[in-house]
């Protein structure tokens, strides 16, 4: 990699006003390393409104690509003029796929259910049992078998009016490490507020034409370093502990360092431990990272987002 542009991670989800920071990670060729070069807050701009702030940024870095955590796409639902027949015989070619691999699925579990139930349940526990002396996390078996918690998931239903198809892929991804690890489930808009996507849609209008809009998750890429052993399994879990969560985050700050080649000032350190809306900015940067040495995961077609490109990084 010989250049490479400025890039940026940005946390605004379910966030107010003049409440985020602003990112900055840059490639020195010279150097071959990374380094965390600007971490901005937004409210830190007392003469400048924040608006203006980030379009100052993204112009001053010449920045190619800004990684951030909310959707920057509508449900299916949000564009359609189609005489609606109902969400569960919906024709959009989209909502057809999610429904029927939906519904494949459950009818898969249940055909090895029945084949042997004593194994089944055996191997159903071992998909995403948790040792927290493990570097690496257990990954899912080829003939997927789903838990409890994602079968009820998955006989819920998608709804078209408030999930995109890119839900689904995660779901079917990372649903049972999301609830293990993290405690929740992912949903577009479960923690986005309006507020936040009207303003951004306002922000894009002044970005400039080069420059490269992607969505990302602070969880799915922990997740995946998780999968790669560049961060131990008992740190993820020590960030929920209120006595051990500022140990864990130094301890995943240091790590990504290190495998990652990205060096960090130590008063940036500080500020990313203490600030978990820096915190969560670098992890998209990270996203941004990844994107530049084309080593991310495949979505597929009918999942895939034009308006902003939906990137999970791939640190293997």
């Amino acid at each position: 990699m010989s250049e490479v542009k400025n890039i940026a991670g940005m946390s605004m989800k379910g966030g107010k006003k003049d409440n985020f920071f602003f990112c900055l990670i840059e490639y020195y060729p010279k150097k071959e390393r990374w380094f965390l070069r600007s971490l901005l807050q937004v409210k830190d701009e007392q003469t400048t409104d924040g608006d203006v702030a980030i379009r100052g940024w993204i112009s001053k870095f010449h920045l190619s690509d800004l990684v951030v955590d909310f959707p920057l796409s509508t449900p299916f639902c949000q564009n359609c003029n189609l005489d609606c027949p109902g969400a569960n015989i919906c024709p959009v070619d989209g909502v057809k796929v999610v429904r029927e691999s939906m519904e494949e699925l459950i009818s898969q579990d249940e055909l090895i259910r029945e084949r042997d139930p004593k194994k089944y349940e055996k191997e159903r526990l071992k998909d995403i049992e948790f040792n927290p002396k493990r570097k690496i996390i257990h990954e899912v078996n080829d003939e997927h078998l789903l838990s409890r918690a994602f079968k009820r998931k998955l006989k819920k239903g998608f709804l078209p009016y408030w999930n995109r198809g890119v839900d689904f892929w995660v779901w079917r991804n990372y649903y049972d490490h999301l609830l293990k690890y993290f405690n929740l489930s992912y949903d577009s808009f479960g923690t986005t507020s309006l507020m936040i996507l009207s303003r951004f849609s306002y922000l894009k209008r002044h970005f400039p034409k080069t420059l490269q809009l992607c969505e990302g998750n602070v969880y799915l890429t922990l997740i995946e370093l998780m999968k790669t052993g560049i961060i131990k399994v008992q740190d993820v879990v020590d960030l929920n502990d209120f006595e051990l969560h500022v140990q864990a985050k130094l301890n995943i700050l240091k790590d990504i360092e290190k495998s990652l080649d990205i060096f960090i000032y130590d008063h940036d350190l500080e500020i990313l431990i203490k600030n978990p809306r820096a915190y969560d900015s670098f992890i998209l940067a990270l996203v941004g990272q990844r994107i530049q040495m084309n080593k991310v995961k495949e979505v597929p077609d009918w999942a895939y987002i034009k308006e902003g490109p939906f990137i999970v990084p791939d640190f293997g």
